[in-house]
């Protein structure tokens, strides 16, 4: 039996208009479900929780938020996670080869195979992505309260915003309790796996399936010049860059100059200072065949 934890205004309403067609698909294919429709991120754990204890698939139907809230809700524990894509950015179900369209995600909770993924944590609360602070914290700000402008093109106009108002932070991190090193720029970002923003691929090489977080490091350059190379995260190839240092650990502790909130799959998730960490193979989830190779 599936559980349909379901945010029907994620995506712009896209999920709550998905809802039906996905119930149809799910029908033909003879998966037995129910729908719940949660009311806040800690309803929807509620729910996840509910789901894990009598021995149902707890499917999280919206945007990276409330995936991160159910699969922090299951872990640890022999609850199994489904997928169905509804929000924004999607970028869990993207590293994953989910597809998009949630009708035809359908298919991968009726054929996929339910596979351990790490999550990552700062303190109680997890993260199924990348959590991020610096210029990305009024990024996001920005992306989330904007309601005209819908789909992934927010995050781009938000980026505009934010860099008009932008200065240099100091950051320090300390990776797995070794001495810390600080920088002056614009981001640090802890990726669980590769891709926010709606296909950015701003951590190319990590997997939620190695037990460690890659920590992404954006030094400091003129803004113009950040502005120029953005285009090359969306195929992963900032990382060759000067100013971007791409680091590995299973724990790491950021600081800053001035207070940061650190959001994570969309939603604030932290206040600097803060220490992530990973949790290995922390939830069970089901993912496409294909994506097990």
């Amino acid at each position: 039996m599936l559980s349909l934890i379901v945010n029907p205004s994620a995506g712009g309403g896209r999920t709550g208009r998905a809802l039906g067609p996905v119930r149809a698909e799910l029908d033909r294919r003879g998966l037995d479900h129910h729908v719940e429709v949660t009311r806040s991120l800690d309803h929807a754990r509620e729910l996840a929780a509910a789901a894990a204890s009598t021995g149902e698939t707890a499917v999280a139907f919206g945007g990276d938020g409330i995936i991160g809230a159910v699969a922090g809700a299951l872990a640890g524990g022999e609850g199994v996670l489904g997928v169905l894509p509804g929000g924004r950015g999607n970028d869990f179900a993207r590293m994953l080869g989910i597809p998009r369209d949630p009708v035809k995600a359908c298919g991968v909770l009726a054929t996929g195979t339910t596979v351990p993924l790490d999550l990552g944590r700062a303190g109680d609360q997890t993260f199924v992505s990348i959590a991020s602070c610096g210029i990305d914290s009024a990024v996001n700000r920005i992306a989330n309260d904007s309601r005209l402008i819908r789909g992934n093109l927010v995050y781009a106009v938000a980026t505009i915003r934010a860099l008009a108002g932008w200065r240099t932070a100091r950051f320090t991190v300390a990776l797995d309790g070794g001495a810390a090193r600080s920088f002056d720029g614009y981001t640090v970002a802890v990726a669980n796996t590769g891709a926010y923003g709606g296909g950015m691929l701003l951590a190319p090489d990590a997997s939620p399936r190695d037990g460690l977080l890659e920590i992404v490091l954006i030094r400091d350059i003129p803004r113009w010049r950040f502005l120029a190379l953005l285009p090359l995260v969306a195929r992963g190839w900032h990382v060759r860059l000067g100013n971007v240092e791409v680091l590995r650990a299973a724990t790491v502790r950021i600081e800053a100059d001035r207070p940061f909130t650190v959001y994570a799959d969309g939603d604030p998730l932290a206040e600097l200072p803060v220490t992530l960490n990973v949790q290995r193979g922390a939830v069970n989830v089901i993912i496409p065949e294909a994506a097990v190779r």
